[in-house]
């Protein structure tokens, strides 16, 4: 009889940690996605700026300032819900504006133009690397959370359900294979 009793404490003890564990490593997870947007925010931020600065710059013609400050602006002031097609807006707008070597070039031989192709080509490169980030987050806590232990025992607690970050984010070509 205590012996039974024993067993059958330890093996509570155990399915305790187990589950103690697994829900300490959904946390993390957690933790890591919250990073991960956060890194994804500040990219598509810094992004958004370098093309609304450089539209506003001058060194582009006045029909791709337009397109590329009215698409950076809406990007920068897009509320949550609607942030993912602002953002695939703008990577539209870059590779409009930027589709071809010949526009990249004219800005490089602008004064000031050289540091701001390069800064937008950085801008753009990091994006997608990000999101990327982001998405892998969201991808290992998904599968966590459709484990059944975790659904039965509630290991997630209140937190919402992860939403991968899904945009556009195919940079120009003539900025993607610039050196920075």
């Amino acid at each position: 009889m205590t012996e039974t009793l024993i067993w059958t404490v330890v093996a509570l003890i155990l399915v305790g940690v187990y589950l103690s564990w697994t829900a300490c490593r959904l946390d993390r997870l957690h933790t890591r996605i919250d990073a991960a947007r956060a890194a994804l925010d500040a990219q598509l931020l810094r992004r958004a700026s370098v093309a609304q600065e450089l539209a506003t710059s001058g060194v582009l013609d006045p029909a791709a300032s337009i397109v590329l400050y009215e698409a950076a602006h809406a990007a920068r002031q897009a509320e949550e819900d609607h942030r993912e097609v602002a953002e695939s807006e703008l990577s539209q707008a870059l590779r409009a504006v930027f589709g071809e070597a010949e526009q990249v070039e004219a800005v490089r031989e602008a004064p000031g133009g050289e540091e701001a192709a390069g800064e937008l080509a950085a801008a753009v490169r990091r994006v997608p690397m990000a999101r990327r980030f982001h998405n892998d987050a969201v991808r290992a806590a998904r599968a966590l959370r459709r484990h059944r232990k975790v659904r039965w025992f509630r290991l997630a607690g209140h937190a919402p359900f992860p939403m991968a970050f899904e945009m556009d984010d195919e940079p120009p070509v003539a900025l993607a294979d610039r050196p920075s």
